[in-house]
């Protein structure tokens, strides 16, 4: 059965971003003079006040931590009303939306992003999501290449890669993208409850062939531990293929562990879905 599941990995742009928690601390400096010694000037450091714009961007990235997504969009349109060409608006605007389900105005949003910076990879990888969602695998992944064209070094896109070509059944290609995702970031399968600007797609049809993938993947990459939790995930979402195991070079390692051997020992129930 499906188990779907969005997650937003958090992916920060140059000159960097505004979130709940970093506001007060990331408050923007400049340098005035002062006249408190006679004769001289001195720079002191002011902070500058945040723009209207600004500052209902930063109450909607405060509701998307919460989860508030519609009280997150309005945030965000009163952002965009006094920051039209804010790209980063509309592509959090875009995801809040795509949050709600609402993958027909997420698009727009994504859209227009993209229309006001051609090279933003975030809101590319996003709309490669939307064509994901929508099962359209061919599109999804040629907005991820385009992405990765862009910022070949995201994580989180190469996952999003793999995971579309896990759906087309294109498995070899599928570990590849996945091993590059992991050369890149150790965690990108941890990441969890982050509110950034890059959507990180998990919903998958076989989620215990996904589980086994993932096992693949890690034992390529002689992380012997995540391969185990992943192969016990497996398991928990029916896989029951031994054979498949004991038979993959990539296990070769892990399958003369004691904590592999108990595994297999006392295998865990498949969890009704």
């Amino acid at each position: 059965m499906n188990r779907p599941m969005l997650i937003l990995a958090m992916c920060c742009l140059v000159g960097g971003l505004t979130f709940a928690q970093n506001i007060a601390q990331n408050a923007p400096l400049t340098q005035v003079a002062s006249n408190d010694v006679p004769g001289r000037g001195k720079l002191v450091a002011q902070e500058i006040p945040p723009s209207p714009a600004q500052k209902a961007e930063e109450t909607g990235d405060l509701q998307m931590a919460r989860k508030n997504y519609r009280d997150a969009i309005d945030a965000y349109q009163e952002s965009i009303r006094a920051r039209p060409n804010n790209a980063v608006a509309w592509n959090k605007m875009g995801i809040a939306h795509h949050q709600l389900m609402e993958l027909p105005l997420a698009k727009t949003c994504y859209e227009k992003a993209v229309k006001l910076n051609h090279k933003y990879s975030e809101a590319i990888n996003n709309l490669g999501t939307v064509y994901y969602t929508a099962k359209n695998y061919g599109k999804a992944i040629r907005y991820y290449e385009q992405a990765l064209a862009l910022a070949p070094a995201s994580a989180s896109v190469y996952s999003n890669m793999g995971t579309a070509l896990f759906s087309r059944k294109k498995y070899p290609e599928a570990i590849a993208a996945y091993q590059k995702a992991l050369e890149l970031d150790p965690d990108v399968f941890d990441h969890h409850n982050s509110y950034g600007v890059l959507l990180q797609e998990r919903t998958v049809q076989d989620r215990a062939m996904y589980d086994f993938i993932l096992a693949h993947t890690y034992a390529l990459g002689h992380n012997q531990e995540k391969a185990l939790e992943f192969l016990r995930k497996a398991m928990e979402e029916g896989f029951h293929e031994p054979k498949k195991i004991y038979d993959d070079p990539a296990f070769a390692e892990l399958v003369k562990s004691e904590p592999f051997a108990q595994l297999m020992a006392n295998p865990p129930v498949a969890i009704p879905r």
